[in-house]
């Protein structure tokens, strides 16, 4: 990113309250062609996180802008969702979430250097001031992680804190893109990008009661009263600005799917409904209870799948095998294994290799970089082509995978 002395003194504290000097900042983003960019936010009690700042830093300029004041915000939405301007994040998920609430499109050019650093090393994930000791020796304060950043006045340490988190960004995509140039893992970095983007997507546009925990182990008819207590909860916590759980708990939900209850004694029976917010809504609520009651069959929901670990105990073991596999894979490769694969990717590749079951999609570990990577020698390892054995039990990857003659 150029000196140090040159990146403090573009530190000095920038906050952009004005809508026209936001404008002219989003010019220079579009000219710069490439920012870093983060934000910071309020989520546990609001319907939506609410923005409280958001930070960015190009080569030349490290800025903060408050959302409070400048309240437009959609020209850089547009920057965020064109072809033309690539924008580096940490731990992107929320930053991807406004982009998509706000400008209605994803991101198209995102850059994680959380991710970039798991397929460069084993780190993943790494909080943004261990990423930046890591990879460029930066210290950064991460002593205002519980500012109310939606509080006025924001103090000079509260902001110098936020544009921390953006300054040093494209200096550490910069050290860490030439690592997976050399190492030809660009291509990998640049899928996973985009499956993060597409994976939340798909999350926001998953319908409320699917979020809900251990839904699958209701009936069709439960599923029918939890479906319509989840819209009522949804509507009743974007009208009030509040988190849907702060409306009625995801577990009471269930709860009332499972009991049914028709009358406000019945409803009361269960001892936590017996919050006064709670029976200011009693009337809605079983009024939600009846309208799924009164469903036809043919108007319910189809249970959704059961999660892969409720299902076959015998995949969890062969799973447990391909996962001790896998981190001697990860390891000699200096590749982070969670970005690898999740227990459940490695179970849903032995369903469907050794059980034939295709009714879930096809593995991850099949397609794309993962294929090359490991794909092919676990699957050697559940047809009984591969034997395992501790070669030398003090190396950092202790096992060797020897082929089998015949």
């Amino acid at each position: 990113m150029g000196p140090v002395e040159t990146i403090e003194e573009s530190m000095k504290q920038q906050l952009i309250t004005d809508q026209s000097e936001f404008s002219t900042l989003c010019e220079h983003i579009r000219n710069a062609g490439l920012v870093g960019f983060d934000t910071e936010f309020v989520s546990d009690v609001r319907f939506r996180p609410e923005l409280g700042l958001l930070q960015f830093a190009t080569r030349q300029r490290c800025v903060a802008v408050d959302p409070l004041k400048v309240e437009k915000l959609t020209e850089w939405w547009d920057i965020m969702a064109d072809d033309e301007t690539t924008v580096v994040v940490h731990g992107g998920q929320a930053e991807i979430r406004f982009c998509l609430a706000h400008g209605n499109n994803p991101p198209r050019r995102l850059v994680d250097v959380q991710i970039a650093e798991g397929l460069r090393s084993r780190s993943y994930p790494l909080a943004y001031s261990s990423l930046a000791k890591r990879v460029i020796g930066r210290d950064i304060d991460g002593k205002q992680t519980r500012t109310d950043w939606l509080r006025r006045p924001l103090s000079e340490q509260q902001i110098r804190y936020a544009l921390d988190d953006a300054a040093w960004m494209l200096e550490i995509w910069d050290r860490q893109r030439v690592d997976l140039e050399r190492l030809n893992r660009t291509s990998w970095a640049e899928a996973e990008f985009r499956r993060m983007v597409d994976d939340i997507v798909r999350d926001q546009e998953t319908e409320p009661w699917k979020r809900l925990p251990a839904v699958h182990r209701l009936s069709p008819r439960e599923l029918g009263i939890a479906r319509e207590l989840a819209a009522w909860r949804y509507g009743e916590a974007e009208r009030r600005n509040r988190h849907p759980r702060r409306i009625l708990r995801d577990d009471l939900v269930i709860d009332l799917a499972r009991r049914q209850p028709t009358s406000l004694n019945q409803l009361l029976a269960n001892r936590d409904m017996n919050r006064s917010e709670y029976k200011r809504c009693s009337q809605d609520i079983l009024n939600c209870v009846v309208r799924g009651r009164d469903l036809k069959k043919t108007a319910l929901p189809r249970q959704p799948r059961a999660p892969r670990d409720e299902k076959n105990p015998h995949e969890q073991v062969l799973g447990k095998l391909l996962a001790l596999a896998l981190a001697n894979r990860c390891a000699e490769l200096n590749i982070a294994m969670p970005l690898v694969a999740t227990s459940s990717d490695l179970v849903s590749l032995v369903r469907v290799h050794v059980y034939k079951d295709d009714s879930d999609p096809p593995p991850r570990l099949l397609s794309g970089w993962r294929a090359d990577v490991c794909g092919d020698s676990l699957i050697d390892v559940l047809d009984g082509r591969i034997a395992i054995r501790v070669a030398d039990a003090t190396s950092d990857t202790p096992l060797e995978f020897d082929r089998v003659a015949g």
